[in-house]
């Protein structure tokens, strides 16, 4: 009979770490994340207020478009349609489609036709977008 001597009979200490509980860990932190995240959007009726500070420089020659209570559009001070914005916007640009847009808007308007008028500026290729507002009043001092 052949025997088989093994020289390194000694018991050796495995060096490997046990990632087992760290992936246990990591999958209760993603559950808690991913329950938790739609939380951190909540809707919240707002009611904004005017602004107090000082009025920002006004340039040479404003663009100002406006949206009106009956949400008509107006162009400096001429009526004009949601068809012919584009057009309107470059020649009262005179083709600058980085010159800022002052957007006005009817306290009556709601949010989604403002945010409508925003989305024909930014297709026209108008990126800067200011919004005015009654500067130099508090929400207080303000008419009803």
């Amino acid at each position: 009979m052949i025997r088989i001597r093994h020289t390194d009979d000694a018991i050796h200490e495995a060096h490997e770490i046990n990632v087992t509980p760290f992936i246990d860990v990591m999958l209760v932190l993603l559950v808690i994340f991913m329950v938790t995240a739609p939380l951190t959007t909540v809707n919240v009726p707002v009611d904004l207020p005017s602004s107090s500070e000082k009025p920002a420089p006004r340039p040479d020659d404003p663009v100002f478009l406006t949206v009106k209570a009956d949400h008509g559009l107006a162009l400096g001070e001429s009526n004009i349609s949601g068809d012919t914005l584009t057009t309107s916007l470059l020649t009262a640009t005179k083709g600058n489609r980085n010159e800022r847009i002052f957007l006005r808007a009817d306290k009556t308007v709601d949010y989604g036709t403002l945010m409508s008028v925003m989305d024909k500026l930014r297709t026209a290729g108008y990126l800067k977008v200011a919004l005015v507002n009654l500067q130099g009043q508090n929400e207080e001092n303000s008419p009803p």
